[in-house]
């Protein structure tokens, strides 16, 4: 009997151990943000303001984590409205005809100390690429309601003349690199 009780026991501690955990974007402690050159001189910098996601993860670090992300395109904020209904056109993101920015994670692999790549399909309009990029992990504590939050971060690079985005496509005004900029802070659920 004692040896039916250890194994059930081993066995739930197993189970647990790979249980599964949704962690939901805080945004409110959360920004996804970009920078891109101008003229070649300058750097026009702005954010989406409205974005969504969701990691499930086997316990309180990204380890064999699956994330999903999504952005409303019209949510784009560079701080000027004409510069940003420009955005919106069909001369770059095309708002009305593709109103959302996703990505879908692959594989995540752990890199050194708290450092991890993150492999996924970026869809920006109707392309859909894979990309890898560092991640940076933050770890996990409790907020100020007692709730289990986690952090991480994550800065790449992505041509936006891949996604077609052809806005001068020589890059002499508008470069074709963006530099994005992700903090995420997420909440148990």
């Amino acid at each position: 009997m004692k040896k039916v009780f250890l194994s059930f026991v081993f066995m739930l501690l197993s189970v647990l151990s790979f249980a599964q955990t949704e962690w939901a974007v805080d945004p409110m402690h959360s920004s996804v943000n970009f920078n891109i050159k101008h003229m070649g001189i300058n750097f026009v910098q702005g954010r989406f303001d409205t974005f969504k996601g969701r990691v499930t993860t086997e316990g309180a670090n990204l380890d064999n984590g699956v994330f999903d992300f999504g952005v409303e395109v019209n949510s784009i904020n560079t701080g000027v409205e004409m510069r940003d209904k420009h955005l919106k056109s069909a001369d770059f993101f095309d708002a009305d005809k593709y109103p959302a920015i996703s990505f879908h994670s692959t594989s995540i692999t752990k890199d050194k100390n708290n450092s991890y790549i993150l492999k996924g399909n970026l869809k920006i309009k109707e392309t859909v690429k894979e990309i890898s990029v560092p991640v940076t992990f933050g770890g996990v504590t409790k907020n100020q309601q007692g709730k289990e939050v986690m952090g991480f971060q994550s800065k790449f690079t992505v041509n936006r003349l891949d996604y077609g985005i052809k806005y001068d496509p020589t890059g002499a005004g508008v470069a074709k690199d963006v530099e994005v900029s992700l903090y995420f802070e997420l909440i148990k659920q």
